[in-house]
């Protein structure tokens, strides 16, 4: 097997597990087991989750006020652990783009950025635990799994023989640029959503609580830093606030959906973007269907993270649309 075949296997491994960490992370989220350890990285100072007499009476005596939920305490781990397999990988591309840059034929900056991006995401899982789910952290570890993703499709695409190995020869094309934008956007208003539990806050479709404008608080809604379900003064967030970063969420859905059937249409004339294009067109439907069926199905758990794959799903595919559009 030759060097490229080689780097570019391990880039797609890399990328497949990448989306599993990003959409296993929407389930422990979901879940409601983002603290089922309360310490990072172990769990209640073990590797593993404990189980065992001996290992509970520690837990008993280092965490009093805490009760081992088990199947809690294994999704955070399991999270865990891909993450640190995702680490090791991304370790792995980075000494090797560096050692074999020149049978590549490119440079391995982007492989090297994405160790110091990993490190960074490590530092956040580890804010999320130990400051208590804060919104702003939670939204920012979402993002920064989201960013990782798509820096490892747009090297997997570099690598890809439909892409071709030579970088890119021009900036993307604007169409291209703004519905990668839109989407990215749009994945930041949702991580918001969910990492204040405010999924359900309108609870019908398309109105809100029967209003196309209902009673909305936006500056309470959106200030970044402050802790889980209350406003910067301590106060309970209000249902107003709730419905503010729902409905700001659906309708820049509207722009998304606009934004990204634009560029599939835009796509079709070009034989390298095309099935890309077409691919990212249909995403987005399907996007807005489970979008919508989340609500009307009041928020299954499977639906949720379905949305949130879709996501992950649809900005790869921008990624991949924009690198041949640049590279054609």
């Amino acid at each position: 097997m030759d060097t490229r075949t080689t780097y570019r296997r391990l880039v797609v491994t890399a990328l497949g597990l990448a989306f599993v960490v990003v959409v296993f992370g929407a389930f422990v989220r979901l879940s409601d087991a983002g603290l089922g350890c309360p310490d990072w990285p172990g769990c209640y100072g073990h590797v593993g989750v404990p189980a065992s007499e001996a290992a509970l009476a520690q837990v008993r005596d280092r965490f009093p006020d805490s009760v081992v939920e088990h199947r809690k305490a294994w999704i955070e781990m399991i999270h865990r652990y891909l993450a640190g397999v995702l680490g090791l990988l991304v370790l792995a591309l980075a000494v090797l783009g560096v050692r074999w840059s020149h049978a590549l034929g490119q440079s391995p900056a982007l492989a090297v950025g994405l160790v110091g991006l990993v490190m960074v995401q490590a530092a956040f899982g580890m804010w999320t635990v130990t400051l208590l789910l804060m919104p702003v952290i939670v939204t920012t570890h979402l993002l920064g799994g989201m960013t990782t993703l798509a820096l490892l499709a747009w090297l997997a695409a570099r690598q890809s023989p439909l892409g071709g190995l030579a970088p890119a020869r021009r900036p993307a094309p604007r169409w291209a640029w703004a519905a990668l934008t839109a989407v990215g956007l749009q994945i930041a208003l949702g991580g918001w959503v969910s990492t204040n539990y405010a999924g359900m806050a309108c609870p019908d479709y398309p109105l809100c609580h029967g209003a196309l404008l209902p009673d909305m608080d936006f500056s309470h809604g959106f200030t970044l830093w402050r802790q889980l379900g209350v406003t910067a003064a301590g106060e309970p967030l209000s249902n107003a606030s709730l419905n503010a970063i729902q409905w700001l969420h659906r309708k820049w859905a509207l722009v998304v959906l606009a934004a990204v059937l634009f560029a599939a249409w835009k796509a079709r004339h070009h034989r390298q973007t095309r099935a890309a294009g077409t691919a990212a067109g249909l995403l987005v439907l399907a996007q807005a269907g489970i979008g919508i069926a989340n609500v009307l199905w009041v928020l299954p758990l499977p639906l949720a993270v379905a949305h949130n794959a879709g996501a992950a799903a649809l900005l790869v595919m921008l990624v991949v649309l924009n690198f041949r559009a640049c590279s054609a």
